[in-house]
C-alpha cells in the first residue's frame, strides 16, 4: 500500500503544474538500515511518479561514499533536492507528515532557481558575509 491517497495525488499534481525544469531527488539509504530507509525510498517513488519532470536517484552512502560525502550525508536517510543546481536541500528521515507539504513545495522551488522573497529579505540576504546553514527540525506527532 502507498502513501499516498488518490486526493493526495490529484493535490500534489495540481501543485506539480509549476514545476518549471527538471528536478532530481537523490535519496540516500541502506536496506541495513532502519525501516524509515525503505518508507523514504517508497515515499519519494510514488511523489516522483507524478511528474515526469522528476528523476529519482537511489544511492547507498556506504557503497557510493564519494556521492555521500559530496553531498555531507552521514546519516540515513536523506532526501537531497535538486533543480539546476545543488541548493543545499536536504530531508532527513522520510519527508511525510507535516514535512510532506515542504517537499512539494522545494520541488517546485528547485525546478525554477527562482527564490520568491520579497526585496527586504533579498536586502537583508545581501547583507551577510558568511555563509549560514539553515536547519529545520520535525518532531513527529
Amino acid at each position: 500500500m502507498g502513501f499516498l491517497t488518490t486526493q493526495d495525488e490529484q493535490a500534489v499534481k495540481k501543485e506539480f503544474e509549476k514545476i518549471a525544469g527538471p528536478v532530481t531527488l537523490t535519496v540516500f539509504a541502506s536496506e541495513l538500515g532502519p525501516e524509515n530507509n525503505a518508507q523514504a525510498v517508497s515515499l519519494i517513488r510514488e511523489v516522483a511518479a507524478l511528474s515526469d519532470r522528476i528523476t529519482v536517484k537511489l544511492m547507498n552512502p556506504h557503497i557510493e561514499r564519494d556521492e555521500a560525502a559530496t553531498y555531507g550525508i552521514s546519516v540515513t536517510p536523506v532526501v537531497v533536492v535538486e533543480g539546476a543546481k545543488d541548493y543545499g536541500i536536504r530531508f532527513l528521515g522520510t519527508p511525510a507528515g507535516y514535512e510532506f507539504s515542504n517537499l512539494i513545495d522545494a520541488i517546485v522551488a528547485v525546478s525554477s532557481g527562482a527564490a520568491e522573497l520579497k526585496d527586504e529579505t533579498r536586502a537583508a540576504l545581501a547583507g551577510l558575509t558568511e555563509d549560514v546553514t539553515i536547519k529545520v527540525f520535525a518532531t513527529p506527532t
